[in-house]
């Protein structure tokens, strides 16, 4: 007679997942040949299962994918069609951003950002490198997304600034690490947890540009009854799922000007009446957000029509 446990999916490679067990151990299990073929690449770190050991061979295997509560997914790479979950069951995407070393750039953090808010996965936005930059410009660079409502931490693991507050904001909760290669992701977590042991890269010094330290996603038990999912730095994040009407949905500053317009279908460009676009006249709202918004609604528009 066959073993049978529930457990968490901490990372994946080559067809052999690492799992968390509701023991506390950690086992190296397959997919299941049936679940396979049903579930191909559905699985994802953070997933729970129920896994089962053959009573002949003793090998452990994934039997069963349980429901999710939520799902971080964008598009597959390369523009295809289709979407890859990054992480499963996820209580809030964390986006870190380097004040300097690489350059941030806002226009990648808003895509960040509309992708955990069209996933309806509540995001909070860190600052990390802050020695590298003035901390008076660093913060006017990132004022709008704190007006938008966003929780912004300002972090140095040189300085040991910021780390302790951000720590106390991943108890109890399951966090995705996500942002450009290079700001620092890993750093952070092994700052502070110290033990953690994450793999940390350098900064290609001819591009400024991150190289890719972290393969794939992988999870990790935290203290403090918390988990942290490392993912690789993204270059290319594609949105998916989103409608381009509801794309305004995704800026939280929007919300309280979105009902006041003329039109209930409002893209909020040229039409009359359209509140939205007075906030931005009248300084209530980003103008650089605003940019972003339609820049992305542009891209939805013309991803929907290629589809």
């Amino acid at each position: 007679m066959s073993e049978s446990r529930r457990g968490l999916v901490l990372r994946g490679t080559g067809g052999v997942w690492h799992i968390e067990s509701e023991l506390g151990e950690t086992l190296e299990v397959s997919l299941a040949g049936r679940l396979k073929r049903e579930a191909g690449a559905r699985l994802a770190v953070g997933d729970a299962v129920r896994i089962e050991r053959d009573a002949r061979d003793r090998a452990w295997a994934i039997v069963e994918i349980l429901p999710r509560r939520s799902a971080l997914i964008r598009r597959t790479p390369g523009g295809a069609y289709g979407e890859r979950v990054v992480a499963a069951n996820v209580d809030q995407v964390v986006v870190v951003f380097a004040a300097a070393e690489p350059e941030p750039h806002p226009r990648m953090l808003d895509r960040f950002l509309v992708i955990a808010a069209a996933n309806d996965i509540p995001a909070r936005v860190v600052v990390n490198k802050t020695d590298l930059a003035d901390t008076e410009a660093t913060r006017a660079r990132f004022a709008a997304y704190e007006a938008a409502g966003y929780p912004v931490h300002y972090t140095s693991v040189v300085r040991g600034e910021g780390l302790s507050a951000l720590r106390e904001m991943l108890s109890q909760s399951v966090s995705t690490f996500t942002g450009p290669s290079g700001v620092g992701k890993s750093s952070l977590l092994n700052a502070m947890y110290p033990g953690l042991g994450l793999r940390v890269g350098e900064i290609s010094r001819s591009v400024l540009k991150g190289r890719h330290t972290t393969v794939g996603a992988a999870m990790y038990p935290l203290s403090d009854g918390a988990y942290a999912m490392d993912t690789p730095g993204l270059r290319e994040v594609g949105m998916w799922g989103i409608a381009p009407g509801t794309l305004d949905r995704c800026f939280p500053e929007f919300r309280g000007y979105v009902e006041e317009c003329r039109f209930a279908d409002c893209r909020h460009r040229t039409e009359p009446g359209c509140a939205v676009r007075a906030a931005v006249e009248r300084g209530d709202v980003s103008r650089e957000r605003y940019d972003s918004y339609i820049m992305l609604l542009h891209e939805l528009d013309r991803t929907e029509r290629v589809w």
